[in-house]
């Protein structure tokens, strides 16, 4: 009789584990990355607009960029040369319209004073990080100025011929010393340099902060704009599965480029559909 009862436990256990696997398989995977979107994708309009357009897109994160328009109140000056008065205005547009910004792409400067400017800008709109591409001559003086801040400094790629940081070898050489450094990597630059996306994510592992998500129609081809999400040689799977590997943790923020008639929401939101969808994860 005990053994029969040891059988059917056994029998009962097999069972429970089979479910559970079952039940594990059809579960979507809970990612602890935050989905934002790169404002430039509404470079067009100016940061009231933009604010507006970002919360159509259903998205709560925003990264914004310094040489964008301020709104008709500031009478559209540039972000980045507004004064401490305006900064405290743009700030409180951007509460006010409940998205959180947390990094902002900045021009930089081949002087100290430029990428000062920069920082107090970051500072002012209590950022975590700016992302830029801050010329090769400059690495040690804006690794200590952004130590001084407390704000990191994600660095960025175009590609081959526009940017220092086309090639991975080559950020990784600039990260070399700065521990005030990481990465942003924009995937729809690499193909254009004749680089696999998720190859050069792998080789800056540990380092990646962020990820401008975009695709791009093909190879070898500087001059193409981005295509819609899914629909150009970017491979998402690869990609979001190399990120997993690294357990990330940072932000992916959407961008376009290619602007579209009347703006880029729709195509925004297509890219946030995608994202949710077809790579089947749940975002926190």
């Amino acid at each position: 009789m005990k053994g029969v009862v040891t059988f059917i436990t056994v029998l009962i256990l097999v069972f429970i584990t089979g479910l559970s696997t079952a039940q594990n398989k059809t579960t979507k995977e809970t990612v602890s990355w935050k989905l934002g979107l790169a404002l430039y994708s509404y470079n067009a309009s100016s940061l009231p607009e933009e604010l507006e357009f970002a919360k159509k897109s259903g998205i709560k994160f925003i990264e914004g960029f310094s040489f964008g328009k301020a709104g008709a109140e500031l009478k559209d000056s540039i972000i980045m040369t507004l004064s401490p008065s305006g900064i405290l205005k743009i700030k409180a547009l951007i509460k006010k319209s409940g998205l959180q910004m947390e990094s902002m792409y900045v021009t930089g400067g081949n002087t100290i004073a430029q990428w000062k400017r920069d920082f107090e800008l970051a500072k002012a709109l209590e950022l975590k990080f700016v992302t830029g591409e801050p010329d090769f001559s400059m690495l040690n003086s804006v690794d200590s100025l952004a130590g001084l801040y407390g704000i990191k400094v994600a660095l960025h790629n175009h590609w081959k011929g526009a940017s220092q940081y086309w090639h991975p070898d080559s950020t990784l050489a600039a990260l070399k010393g700065h521990s005030n450094f990481g990465v942003c990597a924009d995937v729809r630059h690499y193909p254009k340099s004749g680089i696999v996306p998720e190859e050069a994510l792998k080789k800056l592992a540990g380092h990646v902060m962020a990820l401008h998500l975009a695709d791009i129609a093909g190879y070898n081809d500087t001059q193409l704009r981005d295509a819609p999400v899914g629909t150009g040689v970017v491979n998402f799977s690869k990609i979001f599965d190399e990120l997993k590997r690294q357990n990330f943790h940072g932000t992916i923020n959407i961008e376009r480029d290619q602007q579209d008639l009347p703006n880029n929401l729709i195509s925004v939101q297509q890219i946030v559909s995608y994202y949710l969808k077809t790579l089947g994860l749940t975002h926190n």
